[in-house]
């Protein structure tokens, strides 16, 4: 029977257990699984420890470790102890950990071993309590007496209050502006619930995690959904490469899974499209409209057999998707599927089922909430994505300014997003506002369309389009390994001699952005034509769903 509201994180996991008891809910790939029952006791053995340590009802407790399955175990103890979490993601620097420590006033901190190395550069002495996340042993404490014991229990049980602060995100974000964000249980909470309603998930299906537990988008969608309906999550010992994450789909062969578009835009250049051209039948046949689908159903079988053949539902989310991929997941019939939301909104705002996609859009508004686009261009209908219901934020922490600018007096969200609406309401997304360039006559120019065309100009890697006094600049990272396996098979009396080979590269890089400016120019207006290209030699570095960070590179 579908539960339609949760009242909090207590009753939540009460009644999961309760319904799921003897179902599998988180484990290691290759290591046992705690099911719903063990989950529930364990839990409460973490509360009972929190108890005895004097963490209690509205201290701050980050939670810094990469994914398994106590990080999950962690998060709940402290939501049904009126606790707030601070999730803090793997890849913040000493530094950013250090700023999270001061400006959340966090009392203590749960740390994977892993990631311990990381307290020898940031000061960590406002801290109270540090826990190694792994086995719960204490690194720091005044009491040293107290030990994490399995049987112990609490009978607490937290009822949260209206506008309540539950979870403190701090965004990695694009913009070098790192905010917290402030959620209630009743933010995430409702968020689980219509998030329930995009993707039916039955309690037998697997989820296979790859993305970090502290972005709220695995955290919601990938996590406390799949405990809501009884599925069970499995997390990999290490980041999901080709060598790890190949074995892992073999051996789960999930119905579930999240991603980010940069992963499975990588999958689609590094193994679909040179599987395709390495074959001159298929090479001839991909070149053409009409049987150009039929190599992609050929392709998406095999896609779809390498991710265990089981998969119901593979959610693209984080940012947008490039559209010959997108073309290329539909003409396959792989069973994919887009959402859009923020960290601000708990996560999803608007997404749609793989039963239901339509190309180049992401879908309805989210049940029990509104979307608006808001001062749309009358020729085009583009402007601002505006949200408003339950799952929108509180504010950002210790931030007015920023939140009045963000959040209207009547509740509704300013996402700084450029959206449309198509004739029944599907939302399609269009860029961020902040990176929308505006033409020397006041024209719109949006660099990430302009990026999806370069990105699929051969041997590119990744891009970015910007503004540089007052001209449109492409800064194109070009795939180096790839040019000089090509320039040692094209020049084989070069042998070895890498000095040669590195100069041959960098003629090669030269010639391919003569050619691309040529290829990205006829594809654009007039307006948004690019007038210098600039080869960038390593990749570009990104947050932890792998957007660039833009403003590095302005």
């Amino acid at each position: 029977m579908q539960r339609d509201k949760i009242d909090s994180f207590s009753s939540f996991i009460s009644e999961s257990v309760k319904k799921y008891a003897n179902n599998k809910a988180l484990g290691f790939i290759d290591g046992d699984y705690l099911t719903y029952a063990q989950m529930g006791r364990k839990i409460s053995a973490v509360q009972a420890y929190l108890e005895k340590l004097g963490i209690g009802a509205g201290d701050k407790v980050i939670i810094y470790s990469q994914n398994m399955p106590t990080w999950g175990v962690v998060y709940f103890a402290l939501q049904c102890s009126g606790i707030v979490a601070v999730p803090v993601l793997p890849d913040f620097s000493p530094v950013e950990l250090e700023n999270v420590i001061k400006h959340s006033e966090s009392k203590a901190m749960f740390i994977s071993s892993s990631l311990q190395y990381k307290l020898k550069e940031a000061d960590a002495s406002t801290l109270d309590v540090i826990i190694k996340i792994d086995d719960l042993s204490l690194l720091k404490t005044e009491d040293t007496s107290v030990v994490f014991d399995e049987r112990a229990s609490s009978n607490k049980t937290h009822q949260p209050k209206e506008n309540e602060l539950a979870v403190l995100i701090y965004t990695s974000g694009t913009t070098g502006n790192s905010k917290g964000v402030m959620l209630s249980q009743k933010n995430i909470l409702e968020n689980i619930i219509q998030s329930a309603a995009v993707q039916e998930i039955k309690p037998h299906f697997h989820f296979l995690s790859v993305l970090p537990l502290s972005h709220t988008y695995e955290n919601t969608i990938g996590f406390l959904l799949a405990m809501y309906k009884g599925a069970s999550v499995t997390y990999l010992h290490k980041p999901p490469t080709a060598s790890v994450l190949l074995p892992a789909l073999k051996k789960i062969r999930p119905e579930i899974m999240l991603t980010v578009p940069m992963i499975i835009e990588k999958v689609y250049k590094s193994s679909i499209l040179p599987a395709i051209n390495k074959k001159t039948v298929t090479r001839l046949l991909h070149r053409f409209k009409p049987t150009r689908k039929l190599v992609h159903r050929m392709a998406g079988k095999k896609l779809y057999e390498t991710f265990g053949g089981r998969l119901v539902f593979f959610g693209i989310g984080g940012a947008k998707l490039d559209g010959k991929v997108e073309r290329f997941l539909r003409d396959a019939k792989f069973p994919y599927a887009i959402g859009y939301g923020l960290t601000e909104t708990s996560p999803l705002v608007a997404g749609s089922n793989p039963t239901t996609t339509r190309f180049r859009a992401i879908g309805p508004k989210v049940i029990n909430s509104e979307l608006i686009i808001h001062d749309p261009n009358p020729v085009t209908g583009e402007g601002e994505i505006w949200t408003k219901g339950p799952n929108v934020m509180l504010g950002y922490y210790k931030n007015p300014e920023e939140t009045k600018r963000v959040l209207t007096d009547d509740g509704w969200f300013k996402t700084g997003d450029l959206g449309v609406f198509d004739k029944d309401g599907w939302l399609s997304h269009k860029g961020r506002l902040k990176n929308m360039i505006v033409g020397a006559n006041g024209e719109n120019i949006y660099p990430e369309e302009i990026e999806s065309i370069i990105n699929n100009f051969r041997h590119v890697v990744e891009s970015i389009v910007v503004q540089k006094k007052g001209k449109l600049v492409a800064l194109v990272h070009f795939n180096r390994d790839e040019l000089e396996q090509k320039v040692k098979e094209m020049r084989s009396e070069l042998g070895d001699k890498m000095d040669e080979i590195s100069h041959q590269v960098d003629e090669k890089i030269e010639e391919l952005s003569a050619e691309l400016k040529e290829y990205i120019n006829s594809r654009v207006n007039k307006f948004s034509k690019i007038q210098d290209f600039i080869s960038h030699p390593t990749p570009f570095i990104k947050t932890a769903t792998q957007k660039i960070k833009r403003y590095l590179y302005h």
